[in-house]
C-alpha cells in the first residue's frame, strides 16, 4: 500500500513533518529535518545526543545526498551515484551521524554499518570468504576503515578491507553496488595503508565530505 504521507515520520506517538507533499515529491525543509534528527539521535544514542550548531554544514550535506536533492547536490559537488567517506577526528560524531541520517527515508534500501576491525576478525577465523561475501553483496558502510589490524589466516597476512575496497569498486562498476564508511585518516594515511591502487578506486567510490579538523569530541 502506497504511503500517503511520505513527508512524515512517526515515533511512537508523535509524527514529525520533514516538508511538505506537493505534486507527489517531498519539498523538504532542513529545519524540520534537524528537529527530526535530534529526536531520533536521542532515541538511538540517549538523552545527551544532539547535533551541533558547527556541524550544521556536514550535515547539511549529508542531509542532501540522502534525500537525493539533485540541485543542491550539484551544487556542493557531490555525486549522488556514489557513496560516501565521512572524514572527522575521533569521537566528532562520524559513525552515529552515518547510522541515523538512514532513518530521514525509510523507503529506501538501508545499509549496514559494521566496524572494520570486525570485518578483520570475521576473516581470520572464516577466510576469503569473509572477502567474497563484503566485497559483493549488500550495501555496507565500513566503519572506522584505516585502523583496522592486518588480518592473517593459515599464516597468510593480508590487507584485509584493501582486497575488499577492490571487490567493491568492481561491483560499484558493473552493479551500481553503493558503499559508504567512516575515517579518522587523512588521504595520505588512507593510501599508506591500503596502497596507490586502492586509493585512486576510492576517489571513484566516495564522495569525500570532511569534520573540521578542530571538531571536538562529543563523547567526553
Amino acid at each position: 500500500m502506497k504511503n500517503k504521507n511520505p513527508h512524515i515520520i512517526i515515533e511512537g506517538s508523535m509524527q514529525y513533518s520533514l516538508g511538505e507533499l506537493k505534486n507527489n515529491q517531498i519539498l523538504y525543509n532542513f529545519d524540520k529535518i534537524l528537529i527530526y534528527l535530534n529526536v531520533k539521535g536521542k532515541l538511538l544514542f540517549g538523552n545527551k545526543f544532539k547535533i551541533y550548531d558547527e556541524d550544521y554544514e556536514v550535515v547539511f550535506k549529508l542531509c542532501n545526498y540522502f534525500i537525493k536533492e539533485a540541485e543542491n547536490c550539484k551544487k556542493l559537488n557531490i555525486d549522488m551515484g556514489k557513496g560516501l567517506l565521512l572524514i572527522g577526528p575521533v569521537g566528532c560524531g562520524k559513525t552515529s551521524l552515518l547510522k541515523l541520517l538512514q532513518y530521514i527515508t525509510p523507503l529506501k534500501r538501508h545499509y549496514k554499518v559494521i566496524p572494520a576491525r570486525n570485518i578483520v576478525f570475521a576473516f581470520n577465523h572464516t577466510g576469503y570468504s569473509t572477502i567474497e561475501h563484503f566485497g559483493n553483496n549488500n550495501s555496507y558502510c565500513f566503519d572506522d576503515l584505516g585502523v583496522e589490524p592486518s588480518g592473517r589466516y593459515f599464516g597468510t597476512d593480508c590487507n584485509v578491507l584493501g582486497e575488499i575496497l577492490l571487490s567493491r569498486y568492481d561491483s560499484f562498476l558493473n552493479h551500481k553496488m553503493i558503499t559508504h564508511a567512516s575515517t579518522n585518516l587523512n588521504a595520505q594515511e588512507l593510501e599508506e595503508k591500503y596502497g596507490n591502487r586502492v586509493r585512486s578506486r576510492m576517489r571513484q567510490l566516495f564522495n569525500l565530505i570532511a569534520f573540521d579538523k578542530e571538531s571536538v569530541d562529543k563523547r567526553k
